[in-house]
């Protein structure tokens, strides 16, 4: 049965894959025929076809490989300088950019003079660009705030679910007190397991988060006011200074860093529960925060991963995967031993991240990227402008092809963390448990 619940999973991922790929390329689709730009292709995949479809002026259809898809569209690139497409040259940088040009002129057919992206103004080449990747932040937000909204996250209470015996820093490797270890101010205040804190020095604490800063801001005696069987009362305690893990803001921790701070001595219990709206908007923005400062720090663990794919070492939990590895954890995650409703909300956050991760890496400022794109259009902006303001003669569109080169370079770099990714959720994936 486990095997059937992973299969289950990785069709799963697979189905949220080309769903997620084909409402990227439907942004950039349906606002390029907005605006007038003709769509040669619109693929689902990459390799061979397997099944197409004309319909008007467009071909759309699904390809073999289920890494990726893309649209096809009349002049992406502007002509060369003689209006034409230029013919190859011996120099290799030269031959990438003529090569691309040629490519965007390939089905050009007559009538198409006025149908060509180029001939689009920078807005909306930019509306173009930016669509594919919106789409997918669009979904990511719709499977994170119906998952949130509804079954909920796991979050802390206020609530006591265990009380330290001891002071001991958290960064000892140890949990077991010792004789002439310091009793611990919790446990000498009277608190115990089920009491839920309301309020600290008289006032009123709503969450977990309030109730962490006012604890670490603490050091010496505090009032504490828990409910217990129902009843109001006051406990003093004699607050310590300890070596604590470092808060990230929000109620949780940084992994490996540790700060001194006021010290109670107790964990608190973690419920499942669905956020409102406004709680859903907040979490939404501290999750896209995290994602951010995630791919800022993607180099830095690329050594890691290198020693996980070829060395044996340890696969770390926050390592970067790719879709085989995302398939593979969607599987474990189907295949838990938990409430239906409880690994349905773990596979549809999954697919919500992977969304939001293509948001942010199509967004990157690179060709041949979305982003990339957008740059080009936004600086042939800034270049119009700034002739019209210094009365100069128009400099006409910006020649991305002129950046094909540095964009082959990225591809290359981008293919080969792409293969390092893939032999490390092969051979030493990251494992759900």
């Amino acid at each position: 049965m486990t095997l059937v619940l992973n299969l289950i999973g990785v069709l799963v991922f697979v189905a949220g894959l080309l769903i997620s790929i084909a409402w990227h390329e439907l942004g950039h689709l349906s606002t390029a025929k907005l605006f007038g730009i003709r769509v040669p292709q619109y693929m689902v995949g990459f390799g061979k076809t397997i099944w197409s479809r004309k319909k008007g002026d467009t071909e759309y259809g699904i390809k073999a490989i289920p890494m990726g898809g893309y649209i096809r569209m009349i002049g992406m690139f502007p002509p060369g300088e003689d209006g034409k497409v230029s013919a190859r040259s011996t120099s290799p940088f030269r031959s990438m950019i003529e090569d691309a040009r040629s490519a965007a002129y390939e089905e050009l057919e007559p009538g198409d003079e006025t149908r060509l992206f180029y001939t689009r103004k920078p807005w909306k080449r930019v509306i173009v660009m930016f669509a594919g990747p919106f789409m997918n932040l669009v979904l990511a937000m719709a499977l994170f705030f119906g998952v949130w909204m509804t079954y909920g996250i796991k979050q802390q209470t206020t609530e006591v679910a265990t009380v330290s015996e001891c002071v001991l820093k958290q960064s000892q490797n140890r949990d077991v007190c010792k004789d002439g270890d310091q009793i611990a101010p919790g446990k000498a205040a009277g608190l115990l397991v089920g009491d839920r804190i309301v309020a600290f020095d008289g006032k009123q604490v709503k969450d977990w988060a309030a109730l962490q800063k006012k604890i670490r801001d603490t050091i010496g005696p505090a009032t504490l006011t828990v409910v217990r069987d129902g009843e109001r009362m006051d406990l003093k305690a004699n607050l310590v200074a300890n070596q604590v893990a470092k808060s990230d803001g929000h109620g949780g921790y940084v992994k490996g860093q540790y700060v001194d701070a006021g010290w109670l001595g107790f964990g608190s219990k973690t419920v499942i529960a669905p956020l409102s709206l406004g709680e859903s908007l907040d979490y939404a923005g501290q999750y896209v925060e995290t994602s951010v400062q995630g791919l800022v720090n993607l180099p830095a663990k690329i050594p890691a991963l290198w020693d996980a794919a070829f060395n044996g070492a340890e696969r770390q939990p926050d390592s970067p995967v790719g879709i085989v590895g995302a398939a593979r954890i969607t599987g474990d995650l189907a295949a838990l031993d938990l409430p239906s409703e409880e690994r349905a909300s773990y596979i549809l956050s999954m697919l919500a991240a992977f969304n939001l991760s293509l948001f942010l890496f199509n967004m990157l400022p690179l060709l041949p990227l979305d982003g990339g794109h957008i740059a080009g259009a936004l600086w042939e902006s800034v270049r119009r402008h700034a002739a019209r303001i210094f009365r100069r003669a128009d400099p006409g569109p910006f020649d991305v092809a002129r950046l094909m080169p540095a964009a082959y370079v990225v591809a290359a770099v981008f293919v080969c963390f792409t293969l390092l990714v893939l032999v490390a959720d092969v051979v030493n994936p990251i494992k759900i448990t």
